[in-house]
């Protein structure tokens, strides 16, 4: 095969000096353009007329509508859009919806209490250090928080003012802390409900990796915040919640309308690709079934294959994921690399992870020019390294059982 001899050329390539080194030097760009890009512009306002941390926007103004005693408004377009404006002043903004269940609206409604800018400041710099003191464990030499910080997916996600630094500290956090303290594992866990959509599969690893504790714990805290959102908002802010799930499904999901080339999942693929909603929703089925297998076979291997796996599935087995949300996917690559550092590296493995690692620079411009879903092809490859790890034949006794299990 030719394919894994050229990925052994580029092996020689990569090594961990030039990862540090081209991480610092993303790290200046990005931030450069992104302080340029709010820098230039007015107010709340970005150089393209945008809101600075744009998809922020729709949080400000749902917990704005919370403060003001209408947290169902958030679901209603109209009104939420009508807030968006008043916020920034301007009537020629985009728009971006809110999809969440009422549990983060309670995190918008905190958000909301302070001016603007602030509030974004405070969210991204917070989700960061989050992030990263959840990834913490794996960055234990020197040079690897740079590498962790250049992360292309870092800088998506601060020029998006979105959740994908939260996401990664509750699913990454959660995995890495699953075998040795499952009740904050649970916690974790079970916060991710706030963005449901990428907890499909989640019961499923739990369950088969006999996690019963930290199962019970999650669905203990899914409660607790539902229950808790109910009492602070009201039931009517969950009835306009499950109100919004047709318009979202249709206007989002299916019809792509915030953008084909921004998902990162099987369903985006087929969508990107001009195929009926219908063909994605068979084409992303048959990938759940796949993946709930592929979470089954490696149930008993070592916690850094089991992680990459969890984290990766995660993204793949929902239609609704952004990259943005690939954060989490640093994390996956950080884990592989370390249990390659202490278990072997095998061919061509640095020069895939190296293309997952800058994937997300370039891959919503390459799916936009060529209709090449260039990230779900990185989500699919770290998903493909932890598997190969797991298999006998490439690596001596790669898992193992873990009798402890039950007692999870």
């Amino acid at each position: 095969m030719r394919i894994l001899p050229a990925l052994e050329s580029i092996d020689r390539l990569v090594s961990r000096g030039r990862a540090i080194r081209v991480a610092a030097l993303l790290t200046v760009v990005t931030t450069f353009g992104l302080v340029l890009l709010a820098g230039s512009g007015m107010q709340t306002l970005d150089a393209l007329g945008r809101p600075v941390g744009t998809d922020f926007s729709n949080v400000y103004a749902a917990g704005r509508l919370a403060l003001a005693g209408a947290p169902e408004l958030a679901w209603d377009w109209p009104s939420h859009f009508a807030m968006q404006q008043a916020v920034h002043g301007r009537a020629d903004i985009p728009f971006y919806g809110w999809h969440y269940p009422p549990p983060f609206l309670i995190v918008a409604m905190a958000l909301a209490s302070i001016p603007y800018l602030p509030a974004l400041i405070l969210w991204q710099v917070t989700g960061l250090a989050t992030a990263l003191a959840a990834v913490r464990p794996l960055l234990t030499r020197p040079g690897d928080w740079v590498i962790a910080l250049g992360f292309p997916a870092v800088f998506v996600c601060l020029g998006h003012g979105q959740n994908g630094f939260l996401t990664a500290a509750l699913l990454g956090g959660g995995m890495l802390l699953l075998d040795r303290r499952p009740i904050a594992a649970g916690i974790l866990i079970g916060l991710l409900a706030y963005k449901p959509q990428l907890g499909v599969l989640l019961p499923l690893v739990l369950a088969a990796g006999g996690h019963w504790r930290a199962f019970a714990v999650a669905a203990a805290t899914l409660l607790v915040m539902s229950a808790t959102s109910a009492l602070v908002l009201g039931t009517g802010a969950w009835e306009a919640f499950a109100q919004s799930l047709e318009l979202t499904r249709s206007a989002v999901v299916e019809d792509a309308q915030t953008g084909a080339a921004k998902l990162v999942t099987p369903f985006g693929a087929v969508r990107l690709l001009g195929g009926a909603a219908w063909i994605a929703w068979i084409i992303q089925s048959a990938a759940i079934a796949g993946l709930a297998a592929v979470i089954i076979r490696t149930r008993r291997c070592r916690p850094a294959l089991r992680g990459a796996v969890a984290m990766t599935a995660s993204l793949l087995a929902t239609p609704y994921a952004f990259d943005y949300d690939m954060v989490v996917l640093g994390i996956a690559i950080a884990w592989l690399a370390r249990d390659a550092e202490t278990n072997g590296w095998r061919r061509g493995e640095r020069a895939l992870l190296a293309f997952a690692y800058c994937a997300p620079l370039f891959g919503r411009a390459v799916a936009a020019a060529t209709l090449v879903p260039v990230n779900l092809i990185a989500i699919a490859v770290v998903l493909a390294v932890a598997l190969a790890r797991s298999s006998p034949a490439l690596t001596a006794s790669p898992c193992r059982h873990l009798h402890a299990a039950s007692a999870q």
